[in-house]
């Protein structure tokens, strides 16, 4: 996992705002039968979801060939300034 911080969009275009995120780089995160992990941002289990349910079932090969191992994905959350790029893979 990793975040990324857009500072001068922040400064260009968010409003101020106190709390923003409780991931922390490293953490790791596992799903269950295809389900959200209590801890995980609901809004980032927005944008991988229909990937872990994918890998869940055995499924892979993304965008034909997107990833060297067909049974990962590189997957961002949806905040735009501080977006952060979860792998995601089938254990």
């Amino acid at each position: 996992m990793r975040q990324v911080v857009h500072t001068d969009l922040m400064a260009l275009y968010e409003n101020p705002i106190e709390h923003t995120c409780d991931i922390h780089v490293g953490q790791v995160f596992i799903s269950e039968n295809g389900e959200r992990p209590e801890e995980l941002c609901p809004s980032a289990w927005e944008s991988m979801k229909s990937f872990v349910e994918t890998l869940a079932q055995g499924g892979g090969n993304f965008y034909d060939g997107w990833m060297k191992n067909p049974y990962q994905a590189m997957i961002s959350c949806n905040d735009g300034f501080r977006p952060v790029s979860f792998l995601l893979e089938a254990l």
